[in-house]
């Protein structure tokens, strides 16, 4: 069993900074891709960030410039900074992560908790 775990959401203001991390752990063989989502409240779920194994990164337009995406493979753990936060960035926050449990096993989509982030218009 594959669990993912996020920490580092709270309130901040206007301007503000916050990191999240999300780590993975169980029987892991290798994590391929892995992102950050976000939902506000009545609004879909939206891809924020995401990262490939190599390192190579995608954001969304609404974040670029601000966020920032990193990870440590050996920890199996994914980063989110977030400078310049405002009020539409107030949302829960999800990591994903495509892991590969065994050889024989096929890549699987696995989800966080999420965590909330409020920032205050």
């Amino acid at each position: 069993q594959v669990q993912l775990v996020e920490s580092g959401g709270g309130l901040v203001q206007p301007g503000g900074s916050l990191r999240l991390s999300c780590a993975a752990s169980g029987i892991i063989l290798w994590i391929n891709d892995m992102g950050w989502y976000r939902q506000a409240l009545g609004k879909q779920r939206e891809l924020v960030a995401e990262i490939t194994r190599g390192g190579s990164t995608y954001y969304a337009d609404s974040v670029k410039g601000r966020f920032t995406i990193s990870r440590d493979n050996a920890k199996n753990t994914v980063y989110l900074q977030m400078n310049s936060l405002n009020s539409e960035d107030t949302a829960v926050y999800y990591c994903n992560a495509d892991v590969r449990v065994t050889v024989y096993a096929s890549v699987r989509g696995y989800w966080g908790q999420g965590t909330q982030v409020t920032v205050p218009s």
